[in-house]
């Protein structure tokens, strides 16, 4: 996937107002319309154009989408990090204009999924024609240590939202709050802070702040719904002969009895040890079988041995090699 540089393709500089944004859309719109335009690649131009207006007039989108493009330029091979919209708040709704199927898969992998319009987190010129009326809800994405599901917490987070300035510019700013992580939380469900979203209009209440959750990258686990696994590298005589072992788990550390003549790729369960709820998930520990290093003449003369005490043994056997 390319990435895409929304302001080339708007013929602006990163810095433009959004007026600027307006006129350029305006301008290029007329030029690339099918109905009107004689260029050969109008109608892909025109899509185009709209795409990158999409997020441009965005303060929300634009913001987001500056901070990743920092360090990229247009055509480069581009995948976003898991995690490249994380702590950026942004307003719930639809798309503001054209069809799901009017957007690359740039915009997709970026925006799509969330959908998110481009009505202001704190309110705007459009919401205060009416006296009174509720603030409106917002999102955004927060990262947690898995080890926080497992006992609740309370951690103190930081989110950046974008509001049009007086020069015309998205200013990126910050707030912080102190956010509570009930125990048991999963992957992708959402916390919900009652008040916290965009502000009322008139004498209504203030909207509502959905935090989904991710859990940060672990070393040494990987999370499916409730139920967690660790990768266990184990030596060929423990898996061989059986074994005793001390594991970690998000919960502390623990005995793990390895059966004798285990083999690589086994699966563990250790029942109800995964994420907590009503119905708890499982603890997986996937045995890796790790090869000592023959890294010295007494090493070498072990395998050798090893070697010979299992001349009949073909692993590649079941290859008909």
């Amino acid at each position: 996937m390319e990435f895409k540089d929304y302001y080339e393709i708007m013929g602006v500089s990163k810095d433009a107002t959004q007026d600027e944004i307006k006129r350029a859309y305006r301008k290029l719109a007329r030029k690339y319309h099918p109905d009107v335009s004689k260029e050969p690649d109008a109608e892909q131009r025109f899509k185009e154009v709209g795409e990158a207006y999409e997020v441009l007039k965005d303060p929300e989108k634009r913001a987001a989408y500056d901070q990743l493009g920092a360090n990229w330029q247009a055509g480069q091979d581009f995948q976003p990090p898991p995690d490249w919209d994380s702590g950026f708040e942004f307003t719930g709704g639809s798309y503001t204009g054209g069809s799901a199927e009017d957007f690359s898969d740039f915009f997709e992998t970026l925006f799509g999924r969330a959908g998110y319009s481009t009505r202001g987190a704190y309110g705007g010129a459009g919401a205060r024609r009416e006296y009174s009326m509720r603030g409106q809800d917002t999102h955004a994405k927060i990262l947690i240590d898995l080890e926080d599901a497992y006992t609740g917490a309370t951690r103190t987070i930081t989110l950046k939202h974008s509001e049009v300035g007086a020069d015309g510019r998205p200013q990126v700013k910050e707030r912080t709050l102190n956010v509570r992580i009930p125990k048991g939380i999963r992957q992708g469900q959402q916390i919900r802070l009652a008040g916290q979203g965009g502000a009322g209009i008139g004498t209504s209440e203030a909207g509502d702040l959905y935090l989904e959750v991710e859990f940060k990258p672990h070393p040494f686990y990987h999370v499916e719904g409730r139920d967690v696994y660790l990768d266990l590298p184990v030596a060929p005589w423990e898996a061989a002969l059986g074994a005793k072992v001390k594991i970690p788990t998000p919960s502390g550390s623990l005995d793990l009895k390895i059966p004798a003549g285990s083999q690589g790729g086994r699966k563990l369960r250790l029942k109800g040890r995964g994420i907590p709820g009503k119905q708890p998930g499982d603890f997986y520990v996937v045995l890796k079988i790790a090869l000592p290093p023959a890294d010295s003449d007494e090493a070498k003369k072990a395998y050798e041995s090893f070697s010979d005490a299992f001349g009949g043994f073909n692993p590649r056997a079941n290859l008909g090699v």
